[in-house]
């Protein structure tokens, strides 16, 4: 996820200051990776010195000193290209878990093994984003049912994976 385009839609909305936009990114999409301030500051920073956002003035108040950032036309084409493009196709060709199973059975190691392993661990995961929707808001539910369903995907990998180790293994050896 592009933190600069996601902090410039945000922007988008109306003049921000920087505590507001890393309020609103950890409500929206920082469930279990919120933004550090000083990610939201530096990124900002960047985006105005590349002509994305321009920073106001400081404000005076009770508080730390605070600049309202605006977004120029510039950031408003950015963001309505990015929203435009397709995301990335996930995952990579080249997982973790494939290398892991492959160096694995390469080793002459049990792969199913760690297949069982893993297989534990996505399920663990499973219960808990299954948890997390119970108690979560519609965006809530929306982020856990991606995530569950990228997680089924692997438990069907791993399952067909599991059921042709022999195969795989005489191929990675040269056993063809």
């Amino acid at each position: 996820m592009s933190v600069p385009l996601t902090l410039l839609g945000l922007l988008e909305r109306g003049p921000s200051h920087g505590y507001d936009l890393k309020r609103d990114y950890d409500a929206y999409f920082g469930q279990g990776r919120p933004l550090r301030y000083s990610q939201v500051y530096a990124t900002l920073s960047r985006l105005a010195r590349d002509g994305k956002a321009v920073a106001g003035p400081v404000e005076q108040g009770a508080g730390p000193e605070r600049r309202r950032y605006i977004i120029t036309d510039e950031g408003v084409a950015d963001v309505e290209k990015w929203l435009a493009e397709p995301a990335p196709p996930e995952p990579d060709l080249q997982s973790e878990l494939f290398a892991k199973v492959v160096l694995a059975l390469i080793l002459g190691k049990h792969a199913g093994n760690y297949l069982d392993v893993q297989r534990a661990a996505h399920l663990q995961r499973m219960r808990e984003l299954t948890e997390f929707k119970r108690q979560g808001g519609t965006l809530d539910v929306l982020l856990a049912d991606h995530a569950l369903y990228r997680l089924e995907a692997d438990l069907r990998w791993i399952d067909h994976t599991a059921a042709r180790l022999d195969m795989i293994a005489r191929t990675v050896q040269g056993q063809s």
